[in-house]
């Protein structure tokens, strides 16, 4: 397509007539890898005679297909740009992109960002000439665009991938100072100076974001940059040429040249000028950043900081900036002591009015209630934020200067408290007691602990805060509601003052103003945290569960769903009658969070956590009734479409949280529905193409399935389950591309299937062996060798002669029993094994190996079978030790939910499944524990114990088989029907082995003594239950 005729399809692109437009754009389409298209279009975009509308819609097709093309994810993929095309590109692109208009350069902006992470230094070798000539002539402005774009391009780097950066500098930097100290000069500057100085400072920040290159370390280089920085700090910006209009006053080019300026100074002085933070080499710029210049960044910054006094104009960006400065500055003692002069006049006449209700807090408070909560809850927010800042300066002030400080702000807020309580109505200074509720709620952490502040906090709350829910001012009805929830956990002397606050906070959430009610939802929490007596809530649930939601209905906020989740996990049980409507109404909110946030560009819009929330407080509810199983099955629909839609890649941001449902729905139903294996091929379609990470989240409700679902696992064959599975799991693990981390809930998935199928997978056998051999032989990570040698534990369970001939059959029989007897026999320094750690690891092990005892002479002759026996025996007795230690230690279930030791030179035990717990806590147990526990370890350090965290708490068929009783069972029928054979074995048994031995059929006795019991009160619980 030539020039012209491109230059005709791209306005049609632009056509209100829709079939006109679709026809433009597959036309283009179907152009777009023709050679030289690139090149027009980049013509078109500089050509200053072609109408403006199709340089735009060029600019942006050049964009798309340079961000898509030139450089492929896929290393395998050909590039469909040309070199020579992109040759063209290169040169012409520096040339033009400083004489185009803002919106078309922004554009173009984009291509060069994409194009200089691809290609340079080795695609593009003069490009650093390029930028270092024009320097110096006429294109300055275009020089310094790109050489910010380029340094961007490290900022974020570290090490060797940081080298280029340093070369940069060395070739750039003279040049730069050059030009910032002639344009420093310029009397009555223009606002293009200001555009160039603030590139400058922005190419300065990205080279010396995460180390300061060496060309700075020279003191006379370094004095000269610093001389220019401190010359912008001070210098007023023009009152000449600034905008009205708070929006783009503070985009303004001088005010953004201040910003940068405190931003690279607080930088500096954070990351760099600190002694107790930096390595040697660095220690001496330390100390001349110290004695140099912090002292004076601090004036500089305490003069700029009087425009809050006398009500001149600083941006919230430059504030904040400043305060985190002065916040950092109190625990230096050369510093606090140049504070300290102006402390009071910092504190009471600049901080405290940052934290008071202001004229801006009112607009948008009437004007736009839902952004206001947005503001107040965002994190983002809350890092450009003055007000927040403030609140920083103070905490600190009184954490690290307490003694000289505490009393002196407490004093201030005491006595606006005073005024406030003696004005008449209408000349309350409410504003004020806004920040004086404000910052005792700041310091709610250090008041709770420091007397006589500590006896006083009921008091003060009574009298100063709960006042304030029924105020006329919104704004102080929110804060009261705010500070209420702060000191919530105080122990309150007289129970009625803690029962008034608490009706106060529900009472606020049917109040008229948007952000009362959601303050009031956040206090709650607390609230329903610290109270002892659920009865002052429970007759108020129903309308409270009813105001949550049409609150939920109004604004999406992920906090908002914390407070329904504490109090489904406060109620448990209690929450039954209301389960049914709960998920429905999560389920609603969840569809509207995902719709809102799939309109939202933004990585971190609210909606998108509020849905994560949502599915959250659901596996809340489902876990609180996991006990009434029945009510399963009335979820299971409201469900069934988010699980659907949410177990492919749309749900990538939440796929944890929705495989977390999808355990519960699989585990304490009833049973398994067929709407809910509709969902398995969903899951095995995630594992194969883009979940590997979410492997051990996924095992969960693969388990389900199998376990509590075998039949309709064994004989569906449409679709067929076990094939794949197997298709699944063969190519994972025959992945040599993967890490051993990422696959080792891969074994245990086939020793799910072994287990839980006995004597109906028979021909899966042998698939399953040969892939779990190939993989032992390159696998290096110590826990995942366990796993592996453990399949072929349980399929010697599974069926002893069927597996052994398999292995034989295979020729790697030897190489499989060597590897797992040299596995048995290691230790580490301490002497504890180092491998098949958990009891669950001893424990198939001890069937895998006591099942080879049942085998006739001429599959396991007489020395394979002293070698087995002899390593059941210490195995078992290793496993008895661990169990036993299990039971003496005290039951921590925080450590237990940990899922994690991390002690390498002990064993620690995890509880065993066959203690006899109820088997309803053990359910709970199982879910609350085993994404953890099947989670892999980050250390690959052989003699970590990271992978040590049991899954005894995980249910599995040989839960029931004690490996004690199972052993002597089968020692005594070898002993009756082979009876040389077992008095030959006898015989090779030295006294040691003998001892164990026996001390084996002892605890083989007192377990079936222990069993009967266990089953005798079992069946008493249950006659007395009914």
């Amino acid at each position: 397509m030539d020039l012209s005729n491109l230059v005709i399809v791209l306005k049609a692109a632009l056509s209100p007539n829709p079939a006109e437009r679709k026809a433009a754009e597959d036309s283009l389409n179907q152009y777009q890898y023709t050679p030289q298209h690139l090149v027009r279009l980049l013509q078109i975009v500089v050509d200053g005679n072609c109408d403006m509308a199709v340089r735009q819609a060029a600019s942006i097709h050049f964009k798309n297909f340079i961000a898509k093309n030139w450089a492929p994810l896929d290393p395998e993929e050909q590039c469909k740009i040309l070199p020579s095309d992109k040759d063209v590109v290169r040169q012409n692109i520096l040339v033009f992109v400083a004489q185009l208009p803002p919106l078309l350069r922004a554009q173009l902006g984009e291509c060069l960002k994409t194009i200089i992470h691809a290609d340079y230094p080795e695609q593009w070798p003069g490009l650093l000439h390029w930028v270092t000539h024009n320097l110096q002539d006429q294109q300055v402005y275009g020089a310094l665009f790109v050489l910010r774009i380029l340094a961007r391009k490290y900022e974020f780097k570290s090490d060797e991938e940081r080298i280029p950066v340093y070369h940069v500098v060395e070739e750039t930097f003279p040049h730069l100072l050059n030009m910032f100290s002639r344009l420093v000069q310029i009397a009555n500057p223009s606002i293009e100076v200001a555009d160039l100085i603030k590139l400058i400072c922005k190419i300065f920040w990205s080279s010396i974001y995460l180390e300061i290159p060496k060309k700075l370390f020279d003191p006379n280089v370094f004095n000269a940059w610093m001389a220019l920085f401190l010359n912008m700090l001070e210098r007023p910006v023009p009152l000449e040429g600034q905008p009205v209009d708070p929006e783009l006053r503070k985009s303004w080019g001088w005010w953004k040249v201040k910003k940068w300026t405190v931003h690279i100074l607080n930088r500096l002085y954070t990351r760099f000028g600190d002694l107790k933070l930096q390595n040697p080499e660095n220690k001496a710029f330390a100390q001349h950043f110290q004695k140099n210049y912090a002292g004076k960044i601090l004036e500089c910054h305490l003069n700029l900081l009087n425009a809050i006094r006398t009500g001149d104009y600083l941006p919230d960006r430059v504030t904040n900036l400043i305060l985190q400065y002065l916040s950092n500055s109190i625990s230096k003692t050369a510093l606090y002591n140049l504070l300290q002069p102006r402390l009071d006049v910092v504190l009471f006449e600049i901080i405290f009015p940052l934290m008071c209700f202001n004229d801006n807090d009112q607009t948008l408070w009437e004007e736009d209630p839902h952004e206001y909560v947005r503001k107040g809850y965002d994190i983002i927010e809350d890092l450009y934020s003055p007000r927040t800042a403030a609140m920083d300066f103070v905490s600190e002030l009184v954490r690290k200067r307490g003694k000289e400080n505490l009393q002196k702000f407490i004093l201030f807020i005491v006595e606006i408290f005073k005024r406030y309580e003696a004005a008449s109505i209408e000349f309350k200074p409410y504003r004020q007691k806004d920040g004086a509720l404000l910052g005792i709620g700041a310091l709610c952490d250090k008041l709770k602990h420091t007397e006589p502040y500590k006896s006083e906090l009921e008091p003060m709350l009574v009298q100063h805060v709960f006042p304030e829910f029924a105020s006329p001012v919104g704004h102080l009805r929110a804060k009261a509601a705010w500070v209420a929830g702060q000191y919530a956990h105080v122990n309150f002397s007289d129970s009625n003052n803690f029962r008034k606050a608490l009706q106060s906070v529900v009472s606020g959430m049917r109040d008229p103003e948007l952000p009362v009610r959601v303050d009031s939802v956040f206090a709650l929490r607390s609230f329903v945290e610290s109270c002892k007596d659920l009865s002052e809530i429970r007759p108020i649930l129903p309308q409270l569960l009813d105001d949550f939601f049409k609150l939920m209905n109004e604004v999406e906020n992920e906090d908002l769903v914390f407070t329904l989740e504490t109090i489904v996990d406060k109620f448990g049980e209690e929450m039954a009658p209301y389960a049914l409507g709960l998920c429905q109404n999560l389920a609603a909110a969840f569809w509207k969070c995902i719709n809102t946030s799939e309109g939202d560009e933004e990585a971190d819009d609210p909606g998108a956590l509020a849905a994560a929330g949502c599915l959250r407080a659901i596996s809340t509810i489902l876990e609180s009734v996991s006990r009434l199983p029945h009510l399963f099955a009335h979820t299971e629909p409201t469900l069934l479409p988010i699980m659907r839609r949410m177990l492919t890649t749309d749900g990538q941001d939440v796929f944890e949280e929705v495989l977390e449902i999808v355990s519960y729905l699989t585990f304490f139903s009833p049973t398994i529905s067929m709407e809910m294996w509709s969902l398995w091929p969903l899951l095995l379609e995630a594992l194969a193409d883009w979940a590997i990470d979410f492997f051990p989240n996924i095992l969960v409700p693969l388990d389900n399935y199998i376990s509590r679902g075998t039949v309709h696992y064994l004989t569906c064959k449409e679709p067929d389950y076990q094939q794949s599975l197997w298709n699944v799991l063969s190519n994972i693990m025959s992945d040599k591309n993967l890490e051993d981390n990422d696959i080792e809930p891969a074994p245990k998935l086939i020793e799910v299937v072994f287990q839980n199928c006995k004597g109906q997978v028979d021909h899966w056998v042998e698939p399953y062996i040969r892939l779990t051999v190939e993989r032992l032989r390159f696998t290096e990570r110590p826990y995942l060798k366990c796993l592996l040698v453990q399949v072929i534990a349980n399929a010697l369970y599974y069926n002893p002669s069927l597996t052994l001939n398999i292995l034989q059959k295979l020729g790697v029989a030897t190489e499989v029993f060597n590897i797992w007897f040299q596995m048995l026999q290691q230790t580490k320094k301490s002497g504890a094994r180092a491998n098949f750690k958990r009891e669950h690891d001893k424990k198939v092990c001890c069937l895998g190996l006591t099942s080879l005892l049942t085998l006739p002479s001429d599959q396991l002759p007489g020395e394979a079978l002293e070698r087995v026996f002899k390593a059941t025996l210490e195995l078992l007795v290793a496993y008895k030790d661990q169990v036993a230690a299990a039971k003496d230690e005290p039951e921590d279930d925080d450590d237990m939910d940990d899922g994690l030791e991390t002690d390498d030179d002990e064993d620690d035990m995890g509880d065993d499944a066959e203690d006899g717990d109820d088997a309803d806590s053990l359910r709970l147990q199982r879910l609350a524990a085993q994404a953890k526990s099947f989670r892999p370890a980050d250390d690959d350090d052989d003699d970590s114990d990271d992978e040590f965290s049991d899954d005894d708490e995980l249910q599995s068929p040989i839960d029931e088989v004690d490996p004690f009783i199972f052993f002597m069972d089968i020692a005594k029928a070898m002993q009756a029907s082979d009876q040389v054979r077992f008095q030959n074995l006898s015989q090779t048994l030295d006294f040691r082995y003998q001892a164990l031995a026996t001390g084996v059929s002892q605890h083989a006795d007192q377990r079936r003594v222990e069993i009967e019991k266990e089953k005798l009160d079992k069946a008493n619980a249950a006659a007395a239950a009914s």
